[in-house]
């Protein structure tokens, strides 16, 4: 059996700091402080779960990425989920699984069931654009145990919604930018930065937690990790910051992928805005990697179930030789994919670009069909 010992330190106690920063970022908000405290009980027999697991054999990891939309209602540019088929139609299939329909309400809610059964503490809620998929969310409300960080383009945002998630403190709309209005709008479209802005100013009004994730590239790595900006987010009552490494979707865009060099001053520039009095919590993935011993892809930290119920190591290497419809969740985590790629040491090699499984299909690929 594999030593996770040093891994799963290495993850308990980010855990612990996420919750104590989120906490420190919420200290004017005594609903938020109540839910977060509750959540501290939840977080620690969760990982009494996990524990219980790994001594008999499974590795349970604390995250789960969950793409519950295949739509969206915006056409980003370089979006990866459009480059790579699995968004932007609403037709109940995909190129690697035609037969297969989307997910239902009732088939997630099974899957947050066993998440929470296993010691999963989070679960990241994308897509497509999650809030299309209310139902969902719905059911995700009933899993208090369960943080679910809801990563939202924030242009569907209205009262409804603001009052859905004020009544259910466990999901946390994270919204995306791409640093100010001029960056935003390039990419996403014109007018989308002020809705956004628009949202979290009424969230701010309801003194209900938000976040915001930015997609990090080459290009706008040193504006969007100033003081000023990071500033700038703390003012309009954001608690998250997630710091999402650009993964290039065709080869000619690679050079948009944060580097070796890159990486290094976004980790020195965080580490010192983290000492802010104040400051939001900051989050970045994958982030130093060297520190957990590699990617955390493929089930070592985190795993990504697909729209359709595929379970693939990251939203950036689809690739899947198990269904959530045909197997529990434990089983989907002793995945011989998962094994065979933790097992290869292609997640703890270095690399240059976002991603330690970018360009690796075929490799990838030949692991899931020798088993």
């Amino acid at each position: 059996m594999k030593d996770h010992s040093e891994l799963n330190r290495y993850m308990n106690q980010g855990i612990k700091d996420i919750i104590l920063n989120t906490l420190k970022a919420s200290l004017k908000n005594s609903q938020e402080i109540k839910f977060l405290l509750r959540f501290v009980a939840y977080a620690s027999n969760a990982r009494r779960i996990r524990m219980r697991h790994e001594a008999m054999g499974l590795h349970v990891p604390p995250f789960l990425i969950a793409s519950i939309a295949s739509d969206c209602n915006l056409f980003c540019k370089g979006c990866y989920a459009r480059a790579n088929q699995s968004c932007g139609s609403s037709v109940c299939s995909h190129p690697k699984m035609p037969e297969k329909a989307l997910l239902t309400e009732e088939e997630w809610d099974r899957i947050f069931t066993e998440a929470a059964d296993l010691g999963i503490s989070f679960i990241l809620l994308a897509g497509g654009e999650p809030l299309m998929k209310r139902e969902v969310l719905e059911k995700a409300s009933d899993h208090p145990q369960i943080l679910f960080p809801v990563f939202t383009n924030g242009t569907l945002v209205n009262a409804d919604w603001i009052t859905f998630f004020d009544e259910n403190r466990n999901l946390i709309p994270v919204f995306s930018l791409e640093g100010d209005e001029d960056e935003t709008d390039l990419r996403r479209g014109h007018g989308v930065y002020q809705k956004v802005t628009e949202a979290m100013a009424r969230f701010r009004e309801q003194s209900a937690l938000f976040g915001v994730s930015i997609t990090v590239t080459s290009q706008n790595i040193r504006r969007v990790t100033e003081y000023e900006f990071v500033r700038t987010l703390q003012e309009t009552g954001c608690g998250i910051v997630f710091f999402v490494e650009y993964v290039p979707v065709t080869e000619e865009a690679k050079s948009l992928a944060p580097g070796t060099a890159d990486r290094a001053l976004m980790d020195r520039r965080l580490s010192k805005l983290r000492t802010l009095p104040g400051c939001p919590n900051l989050l970045s993935f994958p982030g130093d990697e060297k520190y957990s011993g590699g990617c955390l892809a493929a089930g070592r930290g985190f795993f990504h179930i697909n729209p359709f119920g595929g379970a693939e190591p990251c939203p950036f290497s689809p690739i899947s030789d198990r269904n959530v419809r045909d197997y529990p969740l434990k089983e989907v985590l002793a995945s011989g994919l998962f094994r065979s790629l933790e097992d290869s040491g292609m997640l703890a090699i270095e690399h240059e670009g976002g991603c330690a499984l970018f360009g690796k299909d075929d490799e990838i690929m030949e692991m899931a069909t020798s088993e």
